[in-house]
């Protein structure tokens, strides 16, 4: 289940697997969750700024053909199902809101007092750019989060 700091950051967290090889003295680092988003590289530095490129060419790609972004799984749940040897895992913040699909203006009616409330907080976080943007995160986090 998503946590109220998905709220608090716009990003998704995507694990990503790193291997080393050591013949090579490269390093692989793959988004597990996005299916053939990887890179090689010398660095693991450089990898990670490869791999932010990578994932903007992938997503961008997905809504080119009316996918949906996948969900990001935790880590623990790819460790169960990685066979990979002394694999290294990191997390990469990663903000899918462009890759939604194109925005539409609605109106929506709320409390005085939640207004106020969510006002206050895209104010004071750097983490939010509009009212908007913060009530976007908000629906995100309900609809990815599992009901029983």
């Amino acid at each position: 289940m998503l946590g109220i700091d998905k709220i608090e950051d716009k990003a998704m967290k995507y694990p990503v697997l790193v291997l080393r090889n050591n013949d090579d003295k490269s390093h692989l680092l793959s988004v597990v969750d996005l299916p053939g988003c990887q890179v090689k590289a010398a660095t693991m530095d450089e990898g990670f700024l490869l791999l932010h490129a990578a994932m903007i060419s992938h997503l961008n790609i997905l809504v080119e053909y009316g996918e949906k972004v996948p969900q990001a799984k935790t880590i623990e749940e790819h460790m169960l199902l990685s066979t990979a040897v002394s694999p290294i895992w990191a997390m990469l913040d990663f903000d899918i809101i462009p890759y939604m699909g194109k925005s539409h203006k609605i109106n929506v009616t709320l409390p005085e007092l939640l207004i106020k409330q969510i006002d206050d907080r895209v104010a004071k976080s750097s983490n939010y750019k509009t009212r908007s943007g913060f009530i976007a995160i908000a629906c995100l986090t309900e609809l990815n989060t599992k009901h029983n």
